[in-house]
């Protein structure tokens, strides 16, 4: 009789603990143990309680609209617990003004031009200049263009600088000079490749019906969502490891890997998922995969943080009547963007608090770095001031910090991941998937994950082993 296959994965964030889930959720389904080099699972998604409300200082919603997500939640009985952002809209903080960011844009390309102009996003010239696009002749692009190549010629530097630019610091921290269209937008690329007119397109393009918001979160913040994988893949058997640091991976001479722990611990299992960051998941296969290790490491990160402050709700002079808003980088500020989490989310509403959660950091901006939490408080404090009238300071702060957090899919992505590719094809068993690689947003490393445990789950089910060796061999 066939022994169960055995997987190990490593690294418990999101990416990790979802894999484990699928793999456990799946006909005969292997051993599954999940190893997390940290003291806690979760990865990025953490939370923090500011006023008395668990505020995320991670990752603090989730893309609904991807197939793996839905049926995530629904298999986790998630799915009437989840919570849609206020339907209030958002500002640009551009030009000395909260400006409301106009509706019905695909990632900042605006779908309409005369809101711009009531926006106060751009001036006349800036919106002639964008108009242009409907006359302005075709021109051929790069093989992987930027997303500069993409849409500033087409729309002029005033909308490019102050609404697509903006957009791309609240998702990728990243810069739409060295950003690769093809993997870093693919929605927008494959809308526009070989259009003409980029206004005319979005105009004409099929729209789905919305069937509730893109976006959600939940009672308890993104925290609750890990929580109930790990619940999941603890009732489903998974082995779920902490302060578990891999040092080595090695090929036996079964053709199985061992996985050696800090603690000299080797794990013996048939295959193996790499869920760390790409710099990470480098240094593992630099002997067992080296030309795939080479493609990690080239894979870029930005260090970002998030910092919560509350105040009482008569010390902001805003009305805080939207869901945040964003800052350009043209303008020069430290912010990249602030939400008003309790305008925001129903479930973080108060009568006479306001907690803003400010982010920092992007591509090309590390000043922030440098700055004690103190410094950055009041940097941060100091542009509230300016932008939404705050009157006073903050009655409690909390800072994260998330060195090297956020993957950059600069120009050269897609022949990155081709090596990766290429090179992983050499070592049948060994796996990696995570925000690197195709979607940097919880729902991207949910569905990664998914097809992750497909391929695992393909394999292993016809190269499981027929012996009944124990999985897992202690070495001192």
């Amino acid at each position: 009789m066939r022994s169960a296959s055995s997987v190990v994965v490593i690294g418990g964030g999101v990416s990790g603990l979802t894999t484990a889930c699928r793999l456990l959720r799946a006909d005969d389904s292997p051993t599954v143990t999940v190893l997390e080099a940290a003291p806690r699972l979760g990865g990025k998604v953490a939370s923090a309680t500011v006023a008395g409300l668990p505020v995320d200082t991670g990752p603090d919603s989730l893309l609904v609209r991807m197939p793996a997500v839905r049926t995530l939640l629904e298999e986790l009985g998630l799915t009437d617990q989840l919570d849609g952002p206020a339907p209030l809209g958002a500002y640009v903080w551009t030009r000395g003004a909260l400006r409301p960011l106009p509706p019905a844009s695909l990632f900042g390309v605006p779908e309409r031009l005369l809101p711009l102009l009531t926006s106060g996003l751009v001036t006349p010239l800036g919106l002639l200049r964008a108009g242009a696009d409907i006359v302005l002749p075709r021109r051929e692009l790069p093989a992987d263009p930027t997303i500069a190549d993409l849409l500033r010629y087409r729309l002029g530097a005033q909308v490019f600088d102050r609404l697509v630019d903006p957009m791309l610091g609240g998702v990728h921290a990243g810069r739409a000079d060295r950003l690769s269209a093809r993997s870093a937008v693919p929605e927008v690329m494959s809308l526009l490749d070989g259009a003409r007119s980029v206004y005319l397109t979005m105009r004409r393009r099929e729209k789905k019906p919305a069937t509730g918001p893109a976006l959600v979160s939940l009672p308890g913040g993104m925290a609750r969502l890990v929580d109930t994988i790990v619940e999941a893949c603890t009732s489903l058997g998974a082995d779920l490891r902490t302060d578990a640091t891999v040092t080595s991976l090695a090929r036996t001479g079964d053709g199985r890997w061992a996985v050696t722990l800090a603690d000299s611990t080797v794990l013996v299992a048939d295959d193996v998922v790499i869920t760390t960051p790409a710099y990470t998941a480098a240094s593992l296969l630099a002997d067992v995969a080296p030309g795939a290790a080479a493609a990690l490491a080239q894979i870029e990160y930005v260090d970002v943080a998030t910092v919560m402050l509350s105040y009482r709700r008569d010390q902001v002079a805003h009305p805080l009547d939207r869901t945040g808003f964003l800052v350009p980088p043209v303008d020069g500020r430290l912010l990249v963007g602030c939400s008003w989490l309790t305008s925001k989310w129903g479930h973080l509403a108060h009568d006479t608090r306001v907690v803003i959660r400010a982010m920092v950091g992007r591509d090309g901006d590390s000043r922030w770095t440098t700055m004690s939490d103190d410094e950055l408080v009041t940097a941060v404090q100091a542009e509230l001031v300016e932008a939404v009238g705050v009157g006073a300071a903050p009655s409690e702060v909390h800072v994260q910090r998330w060195p090297a957090a956020m993957p950059q899919y600069t120009v050269g992505h897609a022949a990155r991941l081709a090596a990766i590719d290429a090179g992983l094809a050499s070592v049948p068993g060994i796996h990696v998937t995570g925000a690197a690689y195709r979607g940097v947003g919880l729902a991207g490393c949910i569905s990664q994950a998914a097809r992750t445990a497909t391929a695992v789950h393909d394999r292993t089910s016809t190269t499981a082993s027929t012996t009944d060796d124990d999985t897992f061999v202690t070495a001192r």
